[in-house]
């Protein structure tokens, strides 16, 4: 009987240890989010004179996505929908307003299903929307909160203001050194935790809050982009003039409610950036904004490249949505053209995937959940709206026919695929854009002749019915 139990004390012990030594080979996740990036970066070439080369480096290690597109062009619908991997028309969760534990009491995060599978969770900055805050309990084991900068809005309070005259668009060089940012006091707890013995494999989640608004940064960023060199976004004068009355209204949309969208009439956003002579001073400090941002990308790749943990760990970066700064004459987030929700997505794996590639197929940020699952080689999850970008990271250069779908408030969507860019509003009208001739998505054909049949085939991808 003695040697019976010894024999199921051995047993119990080397499954022990062998389940301890494979949760230690497990890899390790570095998950950084940067808001309101737009496709001014490097190498997806949005603006000539957008320079990230930090970014563009981490491409160099890994995958680049050039067609990487949002779920929401808006935070909170987007950050839920890659957080839990269901839409906005699964989940009901459409605008900044919605509280997801609300309409999703029982949905597991990613942080959470990793969580359950042998990680520990930890995270800083801004992952789920709320700037400086952890989010939702459940997800994580630790978050960092930078004490000194929170507020009820959870921006930088402690930062000088800087007005432009334009309400929310507020913009300028900034007095300070770049410690006291908070993006900065996010880099210098993260890279703290890259120095230390984890037991655990760790989902390390790290969040940029520029180059959201207001674009505060230290003079130095400004400095790069000299205002008299400033290269505004071309334009087409009556841009809008083709677009049916809801794509007209979203041109000059101005603030966002529970679902999303407020059409309030009232001056447009870009009749006042231009009345108060801003456009070049926008640009210039979205620009700098990114740079900064960019430079402190910078430092977590060295972090990263430094620690006991470069050779084991995949890297995922990814902008929640993009954002406009003049074109079609609007501004802000909020729309469902490419400028709006086109973003910069990267994934790197040291020696599990390709190195310096670029792939250019459609994809969706929905995606992000399913694919770290089999990056991880963790078990599936059922009940993703996502599909595993995983034979992509294989061969970046095989056909892929998935359409992309993205939804800003209930009932408006926009699908990409290929060379085409389907919307469609609630009220049943929409625009269809070919990217092959017009890259800018100037001249809408959804209603002239010879494009049924692809506006039939990409209306098929628009859920038939919404939470």
């Amino acid at each position: 009987m003695r040697n019976h139990l010894f024999l199921i004390l051995i047993f119990l012990f080397t499954t022990s240890c062998l389940s301890e030594n494979s949760v230690k080979k497990s890899p390790n996740i570095l998950f950084v989010a940067i808001d309101d990036l737009n496709d001014w970066v490097g190498y997806l070439g949005g603006h000539p004179q957008a320079r990230t080369p930090n970014i563009d480096r981490l491409v160099k290690k890994g995958i680049g996505f050039s067609k990487a597109y949002t779920v929401a062009p808006l935070c909170n619908p987007s950050r839920v929908a890659i957080l839990t991997g269901l839409y906005p028309s699964k989940s009901g969760v459409y605008g900044n307003r919605d509280k997801f534990r609300k309409k999703l009491p029982t949905e597991l995060t990613v942080m959470q299903y990793f969580k359950s599978n042998g990680y520990k969770t930890i995270g800083g900055g801004k992952i789920f929307h709320g700037n400086n805050k952890p989010g939702d309990s459940l997800s994580w084991d630790e978050y960092f909160v930078s004490k000194d900068n929170t507020s009820k809005s959870g921006r930088d309070k402690t930062l000088p203001k800087v007005s432009t005259g334009l309400g929310w668009f507020n913009w300028g060089p900034i007095d300070v050194e770049d410690d006291k940012m908070q993006d900065v006091k996010t880099v210098n707890w993260l890279k703290s935790e890259l120095k230390k013995d984890h037991e655990k494999p760790f989902f390390l989640a790290c969040g940029f809050f520029r180059p959201h608004l207001p674009w505060y940064v230290p003079k130095k960023y400004f400095d790069r982009y000299p205002l008299e060199e400033i290269i505004l976004p071309e334009t087409l004068v009556n841009d809008t003039d083709d677009l049916p009355e809801y794509g007209k209204k979203f041109a000059k949309e101005r603030y966002s409610g529970s679902l999303g969208i407020d059409l309030n009439e009232g001056i447009e956003d870009h009749e006042l950036v231009l009345q108060y002579n801003q456009w070049q001073k926008g640009v210039q400090a979205y620009l700098a904004s990114i740079s900064f941002v960019d430079d402190y990308v910078g430092l977590i790749i060295d972090a990263l490249e430094n620690s006991n943990y470069a050779k084991n760990t995949i890297v995922m970066l990814w902008g929640d949505h993009g954002w406009h700064l003049g074109e079609k004459q609007h501004w802000r987030k909020q729309a469902l053209w490419e400028d709006t929700t086109r973003v910069p997505f990267i994934i790197s794996y040291p020696s599990k995937i390709p190195n310096n590639q670029i792939c250019d197929k459609p994809v969706s940020l929905i995606d992000i959940f399913p694919t770290l699952i089999d990056l991880a080689g963790i078990p599936k999850l059922e009940g993703l709206d996502g599909q595993s970008l995983m034979p992509l990271l294989k061969n970046p250069k095989i056909d892929w026919n998935r359409p992309v779908l993205s939804t800003y408030g209930k009932g408006n969507h926009a699908v990409r695929l290929g060379n085409w860019r389907y919307i469609q509003y609630r009220d049943g009208t929409s625009e269809l854009y070919d990217h092959q001739k017009d890259p800018h998505e100037w001249y809408n054909l959804s209603n002239k002749d010879g494009f049924e049949e692809i506006v039939k085939f990409l209306k098929k991808t628009i859920p038939s019915s919404e939470k």
